[in-house]
């Protein structure tokens, strides 16, 4: 729920162990916070729940520098609901929250709105007004009004702390697999698909439209994917880029979803990066992109045929 400061809390929603953070991407990180937050709500008898704000900081602070999002807001809610946080509470973000000092925070909001029974944050969690506020800060209040403060150190994967600017930098490279890895699943990007030019068609490779966020900064190129159309996940290629060979326009996500013979306009889909397979390039002639298309659709094929299926 998103919260609004100027209204009491219901108190059947008070109560809870909180977990803090912004959890973009909702990643093996976070969902270590999310393991800690749920045992610490066995122990005093409560639920869990997650605690975070919209939009993300840096856009309030630095807007000509828009963070790459790995996740939209709604589809936040769903991978915290997915890790075990069914309960979420939004703050919205703005620079009057900004400068509410740490303390005031913590006991007005955390401990005071919310009734938190406990709370759970990263080593590296900070809030409040300069960001003065800290795990530090936290367990010392909590030992002063007698809830419980946990916090998580860093989570390693495979021997490398798992982190979302770990996730954006793989993504920027285009290293969609890696990506993953520290996820615990695909990356994943939602949203309407719309008319295009038709040029696909034409070609023999119809493919379904989206225009992902303007702060995206996965690397242009040629991907194995996966399309969750009403419920079930179908293979796919896709390209995400300008189109050199034609218009060199405003970067665009095309999806060639094989064997697939609906209407997917005005339908909301979410697409998931598997491998990559190539960079985008510019070609002499069609015959010359039609060859490689069939080569990268070919390849992709053979990538998800050794794929475990997505679960619905």
């Amino acid at each position: 729920m998103v919260l609004d400061l100027d209204k009491p809390l219901p108190d059947a929603l008070r109560g809870a162990v909180l977990a803090l953070g912004n959890f973009d991407g909702v990643h093996r990180g976070h969902a270590e916070l999310a393991h800690r937050a749920a045992a610490l709500a066995g122990e005093r008898g409560t639920r869990p729940a997650a605690f975070t704000f919209e939009p993300h900081p840096r856009s309030v602070f630095r807007p000509e520098e828009p963070v790459f999002r790995l996740t939209a807001p709604q589809l936040k809610l769903e991978l915290l609901a997915e890790a075990g946080l069914p309960q979420v509470f939004v703050l919205p973000f703005d620079r009057e929250i900004a400068a509410i000092p740490a303390e005031s925070f913590v006991d007005d909001l955390l401990i005071g709105r919310l009734g938190a029974a406990g709370l759970v944050c990263g080593y590296d969690f900070h809030f409040g007004k300069g960001r003065t506020g800290s795990p530090e800060m936290l367990q010392a209040h909590g030992l002063a009004v007698g809830i419980p403060v946990a916090v998580v150190p860093p989570f390693s994967w495979k021997g490398e702390p798992v982190s979302s600017t770990l996730i954006r930098t793989a993504l920027e490279a285009g290293d969609v697999a890696r990506a993953a890895e520290f996820l615990g699943r695909p990356w994943l990007v939602r949203g309407l698909i719309a008319h295009g030019d038709k040029r696909g068609r034409e070609l023999g490779y119809p493919t379904a439209n989206m225009q992902l966020a303007r702060d995206c900064r996965l690397r242009h190129g040629i991907y194995a994917v996966r399309m969750k159309v009403e419920g079930t996940w179908h293979d796919g290629v896709a390209s995400f880029g300008r189109r050199p060979t034609f218009d060199d326009g405003a970067p665009r996500l095309e999806t060639f979803v094989f064997d697939f013979s609906g209407d997917l306009y005005g339908q909301r889909v979410d697409v998931a990066f598997v491998d990559w397979l190539r960079g985008e390039e510019k070609f002499d002639s069609l015959e010359a992109l039609i060859a490689q298309m069939d080569a990268d659709s070919a390849r992709a094929r053979d990538i998800l045929a050794g794929t475990p299926p997505f679960l619905p």
